[in-house]
């Protein structure tokens, strides 16, 4: 342990003398304005990190994201203070780094990498570029087998499989964190990562010590860089999970990998963007927000055929619930499936409140069976009929008769509520909300005998209703 933690040490200073002993031409801070800084005398590559050192406070760091002629561009990764006309600027020789190894798992991070967890400094990992090489799209292995995430209505509604990447999506205060929780703690994975980006601060501990859990966290790296974080943080803390993640794979290892959420880095993009003078294009978005969304998404997913995945899900704020939003919209068309969030659901009490004829699983026809796939279908289509005649219904307006399919939604909605229904500690396995599901649809008086105290409690008034119905 301690040749380990030893070897690790000179690693680290290795890396912190060619930092520092690199001959580079330093510049001059010039501007500053809002969060952007200015210097002149640069010779510095896009991406390229830099500190100012001022007497008296700590050494700020900051990255190249622009420049224009001789004035260059960058963005600190902290609020800064103290700063003047004519500090030096000193490049920093090497690129952003990431760790990786075993020795991230159960260990919390912010968003450059470091420690924040008080448990010491990192000990038996590796470091490589932030940004990993993207796969040739012809070598990724396909979708074909299911994921069991323990929430009935995404296993059987809108199955998920190793390897997709799937967006979570609505407005605030709507379950996303909740319904994200559930599929955390159920989800079968080798290792989880788990990125906060953005998001309130008090949430990070509630994840880990909630969600999580000491068990949980064994096989689990988190990465954390809260809203009151400078921009250039809360995109690192994204790139910086994915490329976590993306090691793990590498390694054969099965990931799951969560961000919460997608929203907040493509605005902290939007305000980096605008301050070094992007226009700014659809509801101030500039053009840059839709190059960085799918430049990040598309490094999640399968590898080569026979080695490790990523599973990746994403929320999506929907700003003001319109799906429409710029983000939602370039989310929902880059992504591999979305699961939708409705806020009437949540205020009449259905806990996930899915929506499921707003919600779709692109792999889902390749990794289910024609009998599954048609009681979903079936279960769609009446949950639909329902929903377009409910106002004719609520008010008795609709006479038994007039239409077969409604009067079987009519029949089936009581059971088919229960069934989208699901406590936040109430795990169902991917083979039962199948078999539920085709049950609702089959002879379910047979089948809800046969099924667990659960199902049962599902399938009954079906059964009940099924003899009663015109």
């Amino acid at each position: 342990m301690i040749d380990s933690a030893l070897a690790q040490f000179v690693r680290g200073a290795g890396r912190r003398i060619r930092h520092d002993c690199a001959a580079v031409a330093e510049g001059t801070l010039t501007r500053v304005v809002g969060m952007t800084l200015e210097a002149s005398g640069l010779n510095c590559a896009l991406g390229q990190r830099c500190l100012i050192r001022a007497p008296g406070v700590a050494a700020v760091q900051a990255e190249v994201v622009g420049f224009n002629g001789e004035r260059v561009f960058l963005m600190p990764a902290a609020r800064v203070t103290g700063l003047r006309p004519g500090l030096r600027v000193r490049p920093v020789a090497a690129a952003a780094e990431s760790p990786g190894g075993d020795g991230l798992l159960g260990r919390v991070l912010d968003g450059s990498g470091e420690p924040i967890d008080g448990h010491g400094p990192l000990r038996d990992v590796h470091f490589t570029a932030l940004d990993g090489r993207p796969i040739n799209p012809l070598h990724r292995a396909p979708i074909r087998r299911p994921l069991d995430v323990g929430v009935r209505s995404i296993n059987a509604l809108l199955t998920v499989g190793r390897g997709q990447r799937l967006g979570i999506f609505a407005g605030s205060g709507v379950g996303k964190s909740m319904l994200l929780g559930m599929m955390t703690r159920f989800t079968e994975a080798d290792v989880t990562v788990v990125g906060l980006v953005g998001e309130r601060g008090r949430e990070a501990r509630e994840f880990i010590e909630d969600i999580l859990g000491e068990e949980g966290m064994r096989r689990a790296v988190v990465v954390v860089s809260p809203a009151d974080d400078a921009p250039l943080m809360r995109m690192r803390c994204a790139r910086l999970a994915t490329r976590i993640a993306e090691d793990f794979r590498d390694r054969g290892r099965n990931v799951l990998l969560l961000m919460d959420s997608l929203t907040r880095f493509a605005q902290a993009q939007r305000e980096i963007g605008l301050a070094v003078g992007e226009p700014p294009a659809t509801r101030g978005y500039p053009p840059s927000v839709f190059a960085r969304i799918p430049d990040l998404v598309e490094r999640a997913g399968n590898s080569e055929e026979g080695r490790g995945s990523i599973t990746a899900f994403y929320t999506v704020l929907a700003e003001g619930d319109d799906l429409q939003d710029p983000v939602a919209d370039a989310a929902r068309a880059i992504l591999d499936g979305h699961v939708v969030l409705s806020r009437a659901l949540a205020e009449e009490g259905q806990y996930p409140a899915v929506d499921v004829e707003a919600s779709i699983s692109r792999a889902m026809p390749a990794i289910t069976t024609p009998v599954h796939r048609q009681a979903a279908q079936e279960f769609k289509k009446l949950h639909a009929r329902y929903q377009q005649n409910r106002d004719l219904i609520s008010v008795g307006a609709y006479a038994a008769g007039s239409d077969e399919d409604t009067d079987r939604a009519v029949a089936r909605m009581p059971a088919m509520r229960r069934y989208l229904q699901q406590a936040l500690d109430e795990q169902v396995a991917f083979d039962a909300s199948v078999a539920q599901l085709e049950a609702l649809f089959s002879g379910a008086g047979a089948e809800a005998r046969a099924a667990s105290p659960a199902a049962r409690r599902i399938l009954r008034p079906a059964a009940e209703a099924q003899g009663s119905a015109p």
